[in-house]
């Protein structure tokens, strides 16, 4: 495929872990929303649920931070628990940006960060050389199911322009209603790594097994037009 594929894990059927992991390490990420009730009202999948999982996935995780208290205690319990990925919220961490993406580069994980819907892509600039994954949100983060943003497209653009211009090595990834009907505009846009959730895989088919090829023949299809 063009494009790499990070199932995200709060979608999943959590009464079957196990069994439905040997569908979902076929992947290249594992999106993990750590959520908290105070940057989003929601809450989500936690450290201790990473630590359990790399036992049975060598597949990297992507720790997807939407937490008021995102500090150094934090992003090393993240990087404890098996996260080859710890992505920030640019709008919590701006006092300490530098020091968290120090930490996380010596313990040898990737620091990425996300833009939200109405978040401007330059909130990132002062350290976005040093990135190695920009998420970009086309929901308002917090929950699976809302209606896509257009207004990301842009962002993800201009990112993509960036990378070629400048040189950055960063991964542009892209979370939110990833399915049929967005994955051409999406790719376009500049995305190489697709979060697929309910409506992208999981809804597919009864069968996770299933639900997985006809997530790679929708995206094989429009990324190929």
């Amino acid at each position: 495929m063009n494009v790499k594929i990070a199932p995200s894990l709060m979608c999943m059927d959590l009464l079957n872990v196990s069994e439905q992991m040997k569908v979902l390490n076929r992947a290249n990420y594992l999106h993990v929303d750590i959520i908290d009730w105070h940057y989003v009202r929601n809450l989500c999948l936690s450290p201790s649920f990473m630590e359990q999982l790399k036992t049975i996935t060598d597949v990297p995780m992507d720790a997807h931070l939407m937490v008021d208290n995102t500090d150094i205690d934090l992003v090393d319990l993240c990087i404890g628990s098996g996260a080859g990925v710890v992505t920030l919220p640019p709008d919590v961490v701006q006092k300490r940006a530098f020091r968290l993406i120090d930490r996380i580069k010596s313990a040898g994980v990737k620091a990425g960060a996300y833009i939200n819907p109405a978040m401007p892509l330059d909130i990132v600039f002062p350290y976005i050389h040093l990135l190695d994954m920009i998420t970009f949100m086309t929901v308002d983060p917090g929950f699976a199911g809302q209606r896509f943003v257009e207004e990301s497209l842009s962002k993800m653009a201009l990112a993509k322009q960036l990378k070629l211009e400048k040189g950055y090595t960063y991964e542009i990834q892209v979370d939110g209603s990833c399915n049929k009907n967005t994955y051409k505009k999406l790719y376009d846009s500049g995305a190489e790594i697709f979060v697929v959730g309910s409506s992208g895989l999981f809804n597919n088919a009864p069968r996770l097994e299933d639900a997985w090829e006809i997530m790679e023949r929708d995206i094989e299809r429009q990324t190929n037009i």
